[in-house]
């Protein structure tokens, strides 16, 4: 088995095509909400990273760490590889930030996570992927370094990306949409898909450790086994019991500065089923 990334996490993050400030604060609070323990509103968002990921540890014994921080931040507003992406030029974007030493090469400690705006299109996006992770190529960036990437699909397929915030046409009339808790589906859903992939990266990092399930013969990482789940008795189309603020807007978590989240579930490696902290039954 291969490793887990251990060590406390230097996130970098790079704002890939034209993102308001607006847009971008809900997932950098989510994203700091991880490691905010000390955060008194439960069901929180490090309740969910510590009672499932950071359970996952490497043949060393050594767990998943818990602490993750935004090292640095840099924005290409212009998109100067342009507004398709493959998952080859995705790997130019973060070899552009680290040739210009906008980023440092961060072998230790660095994952980088490339997030890009709503006109931005990407190789697979809406078909076959929401997010996904990988690491760099040293014919590429140089260096081998841990990397995801996620896209807003508010525009594109809200449907496929941004469920529950939208539904697919064949779930009309079976199922309604959810309004999203910070107000914005493309954002919101892209708040859940980082989950997933952080998640999965982190126990991961170089698709040679954790994979999932009772089928050994179907290896699934942590975050794909529980797909639509967001709480207890999800499964099916089905999102689970989640709670409901007084403006009708769905949320499964609490994070930093008074936000709410609706985050999928992960893998429990301790239960062999999904869990979240939201639930009923804990």
């Amino acid at each position: 088995m291969g490793p887990v990334l251990s060590s406390p996490i230097n996130l970098y993050l790079i704002w890939y095509g034209r993102w308001a400030p607006s847009r971008q604060a809900p997932i950098r609070d989510f994203l700091l909400s991880i490691s905010d323990s000390g955060g008194k509103t439960r069901p929180s968002v490090s309740q969910w990273w510590a009672s499932t990921a950071a359970l996952y540890a490497d043949q060393t014994g050594s767990n998943v760490t818990r602490r993750i921080g935004l090292a640095r931040e840099i924005s290409f507003p212009a998109a100067p590889r342009g507004n398709s992406l493959t998952r080859l030029t995705v790997q130019q974007v973060i070899a552009d930030a680290v040739a210009a030493g906008s980023l440092p090469v961060d072998h230790r400690r660095g994952v980088y996570l490339v997030l890009t705006s709503r006109e931005i299109r990407m190789q697979d996006f809406c078909r076959a992927v929401c997010g996904f992770h990988y690491f760099t190529f040293p014919s590429i960036v140089g260096h081998t370094l841990p990397y995801a990437w996620v896209g807003d699909s508010g525009e594109q397929c809200p449907e496929v990306c941004a469920y529950p915030f939208a539904v697919p046409a064949y779930m009309a009339g079976a199922a309604a949409a959810m309004a999203p808790p910070n107000g914005d589906a493309g954002v919101d859903g892209m708040v859940s898909v980082i989950g997933h992939e952080m998640a999965e990266l982190a126990t991961n990092p170089l698709v040679n450790a954790w994979y999932a399930g009772e089928d050994p013969t179907a290896p699934t990482e942590i975050g794909d086994l529980c797909e639509g789940v967001y709480g207890s008795g999800g499964g099916g189309g089905y999102t689970g019991e989640v709670s409901k603020d007084g403006a009708g807007r769905r949320y499964n978590m609490n994070g930093r500065n008074g936000r709410r989240f609706l985050v999928q579930w992960l893998w429990s490696p301790v239960l062999k089923a999904c869990y979240g902290p939201n639930a009923i039954d804990q």
